[in-house]
């Protein structure tokens, strides 16, 4: 309590927290994106439901790690070494997860621009996820994002109760804007392409970070920032032409 007392008083803990839970936002909506993905291909009734308990998830598995530091910290310690580069828990965790982003967003490209095997059968089957499998595949990426979530924020404060605040407040956003971004995606399928290629994007870059090649996040969102902003002035110009072509009618 006394500690708590003594952060409350220090601008520099405020300073701290805020942009640690502006980092958390952000590192957030890698996670959100693929959520509103693999939900998306959910029976309706099942889509916030299944939001809801994989965002849930990834709040009690950051709190959780959070309640291991120690250890966490401890993940960076190198393994053993291979081309030139020593290898740590963290690495492996960020190339595995980072694999699995790739495998599953080039699965999803390749159904969504081939209409041929949409059509058949065995295909169209794969292509609606069980709500256990979702719910499987969420929890898994959620624990690489949250281990590279926790270390980043072990690196920026050594305060544990701004960390707890910080991921708290950074899940809720999640937790609100599920739904709209869920809901967002599935009305503009161009978005679903646009969505797919950025988590392409983030499962390389977890890769390139795993093998120990740093890229700045700063660059990747601002690619994605570009990309979306592309994007939503090619919305508006088709909604235009819409407009004017029933007018014309």
């Amino acid at each position: 309590m006394q500690e708590i007392m003594t952060l409350i008083q220090d601008p520099a803990a405020w300073v701290a927290l805020i942009t640690l839970v502006v980092m958390e936002v952000v590192l957030g909506i890698d996670n959100l994106i693929f959520i509103s993905i693999l939900t998306n291909k959910l029976p309706p009734e099942h889509r916030e439901r299944a939001r809801k308990i994989g965002i849930g998830l990834a709040l009690v598995m950051r709190l959780a790690l959070l309640g291991t530091v120690a250890w966490i910290v401890q993940l960076t310690e190198p393994l053993f070494t291979a081309f030139g580069h020593g290898f740590s828990w963290k690495d492996l965790i960020l190339i595995a997860g980072g694999l699995f982003l790739v495998w599953k967003a080039t699965k999803e490209i390749h159904h969504t621009v081939d209409p041929i095997d949409q059509q058949e059968d065995f295909i169209a089957k794969s292509v609606t996820t069980g709500f256990a499998s979702a719910i499987g595949q969420i929890l898994l990426l959620d624990l690489v994002f949250s281990v590279d979530s926790i270390i980043t924020a072990v690196g920026m404060t050594p305060h544990l109760p701004i960390m707890v605040i910080a991921v708290i407040a950074a899940v809720t956003v999640m937790l609100v804007a599920a739904n709209p971004l869920a809901n967002f995606i599935e009305r503009n399928p161009t978005i679903v392409m646009l969505a797919l290629a950025f988590l392409l994007m983030i499962g390389t870059t977890l890769i390139a970070e795993g093998m120990g090649f740093h890229v700045p996040k700063g660059y990747i969102y601002a690619a994605m920032a570009f990309s979306a902003a592309v994007e939503v002035l090619n919305m508006i110009a088709r909604n235009a032409r819409n407009r004017k072509r029933d007018g014309a009618h």
